[in-house]
This record gives C-alpha cells, sequence and structure tokens, in this order.
C-alpha cells in the first residue's frame, strides 16, 4: 500500500507551506498518493496539480466549515470537479463569510485589547484566499504578544462573537455531490484541541450526517489513536462509508508531519482502506 496523506493544507489557508514548498515536502516525506484540503477555497489545488511529479498521484481537496441540522463539523470533498458552478458559488459564499469574520475580529482586538493592526497587517489580511483566525494570531506572535498562535487565539480572540459564519451541512454535501465530488467527514470524534467525542456521543451525530449525505469516515487522523481509529473503522464499514485518513498538516502552523494518520504512530491496517477509489 502506497503511503498517503490525504487531508493537508499550504497557505493558501491556514498552512504556512507556499505550493512549491509543499511539493518538496511531500516528495521528502516519501508520500506517494496526497490530497490538498485548504480551508473554503480551491486555488492552491489549481496551482499544485501542475506542480505534482508524475511519480505521485493528486487527488483535489476541501475542508468545508459547516453545520449540519444543529451539528458542528468539517467536511472534505474529494475528486470535484473545480468548473462547477455550484461548488464555485459556494466557495465565492465562503470568501464572504469568511471576509466578515475578519472585520469583527479586527473591531475586537482594537475594542476589547486595544490593539490595532497596521495597515501592512490589514493589507495582508485582506489578501489572503482564505483568512482564519490563525493568520490573525500569527500575527500577534509576532508582535511578541504571545508565545504561539493557540496561545494567542485563546488571549485575544476566543472571546469574540462572529455569529454564524459556517455553511449549512447538507447543502454543502449536495453541492459537492452534484460537482462529481465524494463528503466525507474530517476528523469525527474532535479536531485539533477539541475534546473527543465518546461511543454514546459520537453515534447520534453519525447518524444525522449520514441523513445529510456524507460518503466517508476521517478514521485515520494524527491525533487519534489506534482504539479511536479501529473504532471509526468499524462504524464505516457498518454503515458502507469509504475509510479516509490523513495528518492536518499545516506546515510551521500545527506541530504534526505529513503522512502522520494516527497518535500513537503504529503500523495501519490497509486492508479495508478504500481510498476513494483509486
Amino acid at each position: 500500500m502506497a503511503k498517503f496523506d490525504l487531508h493537508i493544507h499550504s497557505n493558501y489557508s491556514d498552512g504556512s507551506d507556499s505550493i512549491p514548498q509543499l511539493i518538496e515536502n511531500i516528495r521528502n516525506a516519501g508520500i506517494e498518493i496526497f490530497a490538498l484540503t485548504d480551508h473554503d477555497t480551491i486555488d492552491g489545488c489549481l496551482e499544485i496539480e501542475k506542480l505534482v511529479p508524475a511519480e505521485v498521484k493528486f487527488i483535489r481537496g476541501i475542508e468545508l466549515t459547516c453545520t449540519a441540522r444543529g451539528e458542528k463539523c468539517h467536511i472534505l470533498g474529494y475528486n470535484y470537479n473545480p468548473k462547477d458552478s455550484g461548488l464555485c458559488s459556494l466557495i465565492e459564499k465562503g470568501k464572504t463569510l469568511r471576509r466578515s469574520k475578519l472585520e469583527k475580529r479586527i473591531e475586537y482586538l482594537k475594542e476589547v485589547h486595544g490593539i490595532s493592526l497596521t495597515k501592512e497587517e490589514l493589507d495582508w489580511l485582506y489578501s489572503r484566499k482564505s483568512v482564519v483566525k490563525m493568520h490573525v494570531a500569527n500575527i500577534l506572535v509576532e508582535r511578541g504578544l504571545s508565545d504561539n498562535n493557540v496561545d494567542a487565539m485563546k488571549k485575544y480572540l476566543d472571546g469574540c462573537k462572529t455569529g454564524n459564519s459556517r455553511f449549512d451541512g447538507e447543502e454543502a454535501v449536495k453541492i459537492l455531490k452534484e460537482a462529481g465530488g465524494i463528503p466525507v467527514w474530517a476528523h469525527p470524534l474532535g479536531g485539533e484541541g477539541e475534546k473527543h467525542l465518546t461511543e454514546e456521543e459520537f453515534l447520534p451525530k453519525l447518524k444525522t450526517l449520514i441523513a445529510c449525505g456524507i460518503k466517508g469516515l476521517e478514521c485515520y487522523y494524527s491525533r487519534y489513536t489506534k482504539k479511536e481509529s479501529s473504532f471509526l473503522v468499524k462504524c464505516a464499514l457498518e454503515n458502507n462509508l469509504c475509510i479516509t485518513g490523513g495528518s492536518d498538516y499545516h506546515g510551521k502552523n500545527k506541530d504534526v508531519a505529513l503522512g502522520t494518520l494516527n497518535k500513537d504512530l503504529i503500523p495501519i491496517d490497509f486492508e479495508n482502506l478504500l481510498l476513494l477509489n483509486i
């Protein structure tokens, strides 16, 4: 089985690697199959697919921030048509939502913490294809106001109420399918810094996401133990869902290496890994 990583971010969203840097790092890590899954943008995919070495297989991806029937979740989309009008419209909607969140955070920093961003900092933020909280936090770290972006977010940004800026999960899943894509529930037991769901908490949420139309579960994830991944694989097989895995690599913005598919750093049983029919 080839070494793969189906959850990777570049500096088109909240990763630190440029596309050329990411290609080099993927080659150095020995990864043979990968997906770029930037938040709410496909611009990085459009650039990287022109640079992928012949011996490496690339899968177009995206990660959409959603609320599905009241449940907060992230939906990964794979193998979509990047020219699909519905998907392009959804991405444009996402840019507007993220811009609104950014403006609220800028105002919050000024009013609550007395921190005004410079013209250069603002120009850089507004130039981003997909601006996220981490971008603002990194500016605060560069100013010496915090040791790292996680602490900066907790201290200066987490109190900011940005309102509901998530996609509707059912709409997002529907649009991904219409664009020929495969919608997969990302880090379903909980993402970075989140308390992991128990089995009793997870199963009702899984039922909701299945009703919304997901086709896969990210069973292997850099923050999950062997026990957690085994449980997710069992749930995926019982519900006829494809099984995927990814590191959630963010370069220097997150302490996780490319190709890290479980917390225990143990060999993974690939027997039932479907790899999105590739």
